[in-house]
């Protein structure tokens, strides 16, 4: 069948226009795995990534650095390397480190409810990045690169393993943001294009929760007629340019988008959940209901067998001054959330079979910015692990004695990614893919496997 320009013309005009020759942000794809077996016995069946954008202040949270009270309003006592503004002053946190819980590892009081499930994390205070701005270790930490297009950390995933469920994405991103990369933070880049994430939300405001297209109020042959008409043109372009592996990945998009008419809505309404379940999550709360409502569908998602799903808080811990109001604020719309997601996921037994990563992109210098603000800091900061495969109640790693650098046992974030494939059963060195006359992969030529961690 020949299709006219005015046909064409129809499909963009009833907004599915996206899904012709290029897939959509809306869809990623439950095709067949690039790996048919596990490299090494998997641990967890997914990932759920949450990004607090930004980079909150490691000192501030896990990683509890008594000299900082010390020496408050002292000058740091070693020389930075020539690459880092010198900012001399130091700058004790305004909140009280406890040790908390069976563990006793120090938190401090502005995390109250992550306090409270301290014993079920593995917090790494030892990490380290590439990119002393935003743009460049929000790539780092999303994609495995601080200024090259790459897949993302889900598209990956989701190339190797694809969806647990035949009729859902493996791959979803609630809320991220429009900034410091955008879209390519959970991209497929060169991957086929199926892997790129299905979005929900934007800018860490969950919204009304509905994908795009999914939502539409016609009949289901009017929208049947109209994605045979998509297929349609995609299959003729195919057709004209032999093997095309956009094409190829618009195709399945499609018929992703369809089949999940049927499955998605059922897993995203959250009105399924008991009044108590949502009180749990602070759904309802005008301070917590967003990243709330953002965690609970996280959950029901990975329940339902998607594979790696992100939960950004919005580029809102960025706080180069004010730092005390700032982390508060932020503190007060994720803390009840992030502790309310990892009970309900002991509550279901999913706990154990997923693996609850926190962070963000980089941590904050222990010297003072602004009116008492702290500026990025790649050399040395903190991820809290959560869930199957890894140890609780265990920390890693140390930073110098203010939190500036990571300073032993350090763990590059080539590492953290290294070693959340191989919790999914993939070896990092064996998961690539070729372009442009190489073969590529998440950790590029680097990362190790972070043994020290794992149970």
């Amino acid at each position: 069948m020949t299709i006219s320009r005015r046909r064409f013309h129809t499909a963009a005009s009833i907004g599915l226009g996206s899904l012709v020759v290029s897939a959509p942000s809306l869809v990623s794809s439950s095709a067949a795995a690039a790996i048919e077996v596990p490299h090494v016995p998997p641990r967890i069946k997914r990932v759920i990534f949450l990004f607090m954008h930004g980079g909150p202040s490691h000192i501030d949270t896990f990683d509890y650095k008594p000299m900082l009270a010390k020496q408050d309003g002292k000058p740091l006592p070693f020389a930075l390397p020539a690459n880092i503004d010198a900012v001399p002053t130091l700058m004790k946190g305004p909140w009280n480190f406890k040790k908390r819980g069976e563990s006793g590892l120090w938190v401090s009081d502005l995390l109250p409810h992550m306090a409270s499930e301290i014993d079920s994390m593995c917090v790494i205070r030892s990490m380290h990045t590439k990119g002393q701005s935003h743009g460049q270790a929000v790539g780092m930490v999303n994609t495995g690169s601080d200024n090259l297009v790459r897949p993302s950390v889900g598209a990956w995933i989701s190339y190797a393993l694809g969806s647990g469920h035949p009729d859902l994405p493996a791959h979803v991103a609630i809320s991220p943001a429009t900034a410091h990369g955008g879209p390519r933070n959970y991209g497929a880049a060169f991957l086929p294009a199926m892997h790129q994430a299905t979005v929900i939300g934007r800018n860490g405001r969950f919204g009304d929760g509905k994908i795009p297209f999914l939502d539409s109020t016609e009949d289901e042959a009017t929208l049947r007629e109209r994605f045979e008409l998509i297929q349609s043109m995609n299959r003729q372009h195919l057709a004209r340019s032999g093997s095309d592996r956009e094409i190829e990945g618009a195709i399945e998009a499609v018929d992703l988008a369809s089949r999940m008419r049927n499955a998605a809505p059922e897993v995203m309404n959250l009105n399924n959940e008991s009044a108590a379940t949502l009180r749990d999550y602070g759904i309802g709360e005008k301070t917590t209901d967003s990243y709330g409502r953002g965690c609970l569908l996280a959950r029901r998602l990975a329940e339902a067998g998607v594979r790696f799903i992100s939960v950004s808080s919005g580029q809102v811990w960025d706080q180069h001054g004010n730092l005390e109001g700032g982390h508060n604020k932020n503190a007060a719309a994720t803390d009840l959330p992030v502790a309310a997601l990892i009970r309900d996921l002991k509550r279901r037994g999913l706990w154990d079979e997923t693996l609850v990563v926190w962070g963000g992109e980089f941590g904050r210098t222990p010297v003072v910015q602004g009116k008492n603000g702290r500026d990025h800091n790649p050399q040395g900061f903190t991820m809290v692990l959560s869930g199957g495969g890894v140890k609780s109640g265990f920390a890693y790693g140390e930073t110098d004695e203010f939190g500036y650098f990571a300073r032993s046992d350090r763990v590059h974030m080539h590492d953290l990614h290294a070693t959340l494939l191989h919790l999914l059963g993939i070896d990092h060195t064996r998961l690539t893919y070729p372009y442009a006359g190489r073969d590529f992969r998440l950790t590029d030529v680097a990362g190790r496997v972070v043994e020290e961690i794992l149970v």
